[in-house]
């Protein structure tokens, strides 16, 4: 699946900075099997279904030890969501002074679906992000922060009047979370076939006219 290239997982891991130390290192892997097991079970049971206290139990950790990893039981399914944030917007900065606002963002978009370890891992953490009112409720908040976090710089890469109003840097940047949705959830439907970022490509086409 092309949402996951060797270049893009490089950029993540700049990004939110790539373990180090032992210590780092060892707590890298302590994290990354506590996402697993909570993904599995939540696949398996249910995200609603699923306690805290059966996930620490499967992974092998006190229930205070994942929550100092975790802060909250929706970061179990997929990661910390500053590290999602500054993904998003470290990939959006670091494109060329002459990336329009589409392009940015569509760099950022694809930044974040290679923090998927694999075609399988995303898969799973939509279909229960779509599948779960709980998961969708949280989803939109979150959502909402991240547009208004890349207001600024989505504005600078539009031309923008004088004392104009940051609506169309508003609209544009609602539209690609809105075409990301639609291309995840058409990509659950059709069980993972084919490139999510292909799907997301064809949701822009459609909102802004272009011809296929």
């Amino acid at each position: 699946m092309r949402g996951y290239p060797r270049d893009m997982k490089q950029e993540a891991a700049t990004a939110t900075g790539t373990p180090t130390t032992l210590r780092d290192r060892a707590r890298h892997l302590a994290t990354q099997d506590i996402l697993e097991t909570a993904l599995r079970l939540f696949t398996e049971q249910g995200y609603d279904e699923t306690p805290i206290s059966q996930i620490a139990l499967e992974a092998g950790v006190s229930q205070r030890t994942l929550f100092r990893y975790f802060g909250t039981k929706e970061d179990l399914l997929g990661g910390n969501e500053a590290r999602f944030g500054q993904v998003l917007t470290a990939a959006i900065s670091e494109q060329p002074a002459e990336a329009g606002a589409w392009a940015a963002l569509r760099a950022g978009v694809a930044a974040v679906q290679a923090l998927h370890d694999s075609r399988e891992q995303a898969l799973e953490r939509f279909r229960l992000l779509h599948n779960t009112a709980s998961l969708r409720a949280g989803w939109l908040e979150k959502r909402l922060r991240f547009q208004e976090d890349l207001l600024p710089l989505v504005k600078e890469r539009m031309d923008t009047a004088v004392g104009e109003t940051d609506a169309r840097a508003r609209a544009v940047i609602a539209t690609v979370f809105g075409c990301l949705d639609a291309a995840s959830m058409t990509w659950v439907e059709n069980d993972g076939k084919g490139d999510i970022m292909d799907l997301y490509d064809e949701c822009i086409a459609a909102v802004r006219g272009c011809p296929q």
